[in-house]
């Protein structure tokens, strides 16, 4: 293929179809699995720190940065470094992944990239794919041919893509967050929600919670256990919470449903 410094990096898919290969032989393999600024989302971290068998907190604590961004609306959470020479992620290793079957949805989807937006009201996200061609990867001049489709079901990416679009529904709203001074309430609330699901459900279930909402007792059981219930139910209540909709009601109405999600449209 062309030379990627002549091209740059981000790339079209032409025809949905590109070339690709990575396994332990080649050359580049875990080069660029070092020097990331690698957002993770909040169904990234569930399936982390669930696959390390620790808590939310331990996982932000150890293995997280929190960043907090004067042209960002919210904070964000990065994948921490280690701190060595070359700044490998701490999940790699000469073998490869120690977590690859729960890494995050960026990693999965690599060489492909995924650019998406979702405006106020829009039930499905917009989304775009292109490929990330950087100079070290030679998994490019391999003969496996994907098509996009293949690709995104190779690497489980139907459940990431679900759960992250309902988040970005959150972050990319052009609502306003209230007054300047309810502002950090309410990033502390995002984070919680957002990062910590641990300490969302104590929240929710230790709390005068269920004294001021009216939850269906079913999903109330639900999202008990249930931590992607619990994940969307957050995402519903952050709606509330930080975009006001519904604040004519002191008591909020969330009905269950078979599939045990929360449906987007009630908050």
């Amino acid at each position: 293929m062309d030379n990627p410094e002549e091209q740059g990096v981000f790339r079209p898919l032409k025809d949905d179809i590109f070339h690709f290969s990575c396994h332990q032989g080649l050359p580049c393999f875990t080069v660029c699995c070092a020097k990331l600024r690698l957002i993770l989302t909040p169904y990234d971290i569930l399936r982390m720190k669930n696959r390390l068998g620790i808590t939310s907190d331990q996982f932000l604590l150890s293995y997280t940065e929190t960043l907090i961004e004067n042209q960002g609306r919210f904070p964000m959470v990065k994948l921490r470094m280690e701190e060595n020479r070359n700044k490998v992620c701490p999940f790699v290793t000469a073998k490869g992944c120690e977590i690859y079957t729960d890494r995050p949805g960026a990693c999965r989807l690599y060489p492909v990239g995924r650019a998406s937006a979702n405006s106020d009201g829009e039930r499905e996200a917009r989304e775009k794919y292109f490929l990330v061609v950087e100079t070290h990867c030679k998994g490019f001049s391999r003969e496996k041919a994907w098509n996009l489709d293949e690709w995104l079901n190779h690497e489980g990416m139907a459940e990431y893509n679900a759960m992250n679009d309902q988040w970005l529904e959150i972050i990319t709203s052009s609502r306003g967050l209230g007054p300047k001074a309810h502002i950090p309430q309410k990033h502390q609330m995002f984070f919680m929600a957002s990062y910590n699901l641990d300490k969302f459900r104590k929240f929710v279930f230790k709390s005068g919670f269920f004294d001021r909402f009216d939850v269906d007792p079913d999903l109330k059981e639900t999202i008990h256990g249930d931590d992607l219930a619990l994940m969307q139910f957050g995402f519903a209540w952050l709606k509330f919470s930080l975009f006001g909709e519904e604040t004519a009601q002191i008591r909020l109405k969330i009905q269950s449903r078979k599939a045990a999600t929360v449906s987007p449209g009630l908050f």
